[in-house]
């Protein structure tokens, strides 16, 4: 990537980056610097991990703390005409956090509730995305993302409310669904994470 390609190489598709990587425990200040970084390069697209720890933590503090992490990367991508996505890591989130850590990212301007990295211990599952649409409303978008490896995942994930899916395996779900078998060398590995 290099100056204002926000497409890769005439391609029509956005690049995306993540920041905060890949619990959200970096400084807000750091978050903000690579979020400034990254969008010099041309990314469209920037998906920062809500400070996990942070949320656990449960005070009124550190809940305003984490408001003002999203908001700081939100302004700054909104002012480079980019989308931010927040990754919520939900399988590390009890019913209740998800809830506060949707509304935390709503409220602070999030374009995308996100579910995962990809990279914990679980990815999308279709009551987290249900949860997740319910919080958002019309408010954002969900992305389901972890662990979509098949058509019939993504499909699930698309009729449970996601608007849109991360998928390591996409050259295969899109091989299914065209009914074509993915070119030789193209079939990713099924044990790899579950993509961004």
């Amino acid at each position: 990537m290099g100056g204002d390609c926000g497409e890769g190489a005439g391609t029509g598709v956005r690049v995306g980056v993540v920041v905060g990587f890949p619990l959200g425990a970096t400084l807000s200040a750091s978050k903000r610097e690579e979020t400034a970084q990254v969008l010099k390069l041309g990314a469209l697209d920037v998906d920062m991990v809500l400070n996990v720890g942070q949320l656990k933590s449960g005070t009124k503090e550190d809940f305003e703390a984490i408001r003002q992490d999203i908001r700081g990367v939100v302004e700054l991508a909104h002012g480079a005409g980019a989308i931010v996505k927040v990754i919520l890591e939900t399988c590390l989130l009890t019913f209740e956090e998800k809830l506060r850590a949707s509304e935390l990212a709503l409220s602070a301007g999030a374009d995308f509730l996100k579910t995962s990295t990809g990279f914990s211990t679980g990815g999308a599952t279709v009551d987290d995305i249900a949860l997740l649409r319910g919080a958002a409303g019309t408010r954002a978008g969900v992305k389901a993302s972890g662990g979509i490896r098949s058509l019939a995942d993504a499909t699930a994930m698309l009729k449970a409310g996601a608007t849109r899916i991360g998928a390591s395996a996409s050259i295969k779900i899109i091989a299914e669904l065209t009914g074509q078998a993915p070119a030789a060398g193209q079939t990713p590995a099924t044990n790899q994470p579950g993509g961004y």
